[in-house]
């Protein structure tokens, strides 16, 4: 697990994890899904099952002892799937940047190409921080962001490059930071159960692209993500999706839209995506909640 250490050992963890555990499917960390229902990627993950065994890992991201988040982790193109999270209200400050890598990713069976050297630790099934560095003002796009985590120490499990993709700067800090916002505005209203406790599922990933930063890590061509909860006030499923180019937009606001809009964008021949079990509505938004959200939520009417 995830741990504190002495100082002597800070530079350690400035990069490795002390305890996410690479699992063998999406059922052995289930807690995070709706009603431990993994999503339909299709290609990836279908009827539950990962196709592809030895690219596409989940993790249960683990640290100071316990499950915080899922990820579908894929070794090849060096990025997450998704990321999948129970939301369960925001608290805590913001904590220092602390980038950890997984090391469990590089433990198979006749692979001895993780060596060590005087700048550090090699990894070639996943990415490093110094893969991230570069001037073509990409960001490290968390995909399971910190303003979603309960606490200062949730906060510190999302900083680990398992949870992150290259993603265009005013893109990350634009209108995709607006709807992380704007959807958390949402949950923390009316995501609370019949007693008043906040919980939603939310799941966020990408779509790889054709181009890969310092020839090692694939640069999503769009991301997408989408939430769904039962509301005790509504006393019904809610559910809304959103999606975006990753590219240097002046977009202010992502357009809110259905789960079947994403599910029919993301489907391939033979393979429908889908995210959330029949429960959650396939056809409505919450956009009519607007206007009763606080007035410094940004959320736009017409967006």
């Amino acid at each position: 697990m995830w741990c504190l250490r002495p100082l002597s050992v800070l530079l350690l963890l400035s990069t490795v994890p002390t305890g996410s555990e690479v699992v063998h499917s999406m059922s052995d960390c289930s807690e995070f899904l709706l009603h431990k229902s993994p999503p339909n990627i299709p290609g990836i993950l279908e009827d539950g099952n990962i196709l592809d065994v030895k690219r596409y890992k989940p993790i249960c991201q683990t640290y100071v002892d316990e499950r915080r988040f899922v990820t579908l982790y894929d070794t090849e193109n060096k990025i997450p799937v998704f990321s999948a999270y129970k939301y369960r209200g925001d608290g805590g400050s913001k904590p220092n940047v602390n980038w950890k890598i997984e090391p469990q990713l590089e433990d198979r069976q006749g692979d001895r190409n993780m060596t060590h050297e005087t700048t550090g630790m090699i990894y070639t099934h996943q990415a490093q921080d110094k893969d991230y560095k570069n001037k073509e003002k990409l960001d490290r796009g968390h995909l399971f962001p910190h303003n979603h985590a309960l606490n200062e120490i949730d906060k510190r499990s999302t900083n680990t490059l398992t949870n992150i993709v290259p993603q265009a700067e005013k893109f990350n800090k634009g209108s995709w930071n607006n709807m992380e916002n704007c959807v958390k505005c949402v949950m923390d209203k009316y995501c609370k159960d019949n007693n008043g406790v906040p919980e939603g599922f939310v799941v966020t990933g990408q779509q790889p692209g054709n181009n890969k930063l310092n020839n090692k890590v694939n640069i999503p061509k769009m991301l997408w993500s989408a939430f769904c909860c039962y509301s005790g006030e509504k006393k019904k499923w809610l559910a809304s999706a959103h999606w975006g180019d990753n590219v240097k937009s002046k977009d202010k606001y992502l357009q809110m839209k259905t789960l079947e809009e994403l599910y029919d964008t993301l489907s391939s021949e033979g393979s429908r995506f889908d995210l959330f079990p029949s429960k959650c509505p396939p056809n409505k938004t919450v956009k009519e909640f607007y206007p009763n959200l606080d007035t410094t939520c940004p959320c736009q009417s017409k967006a």
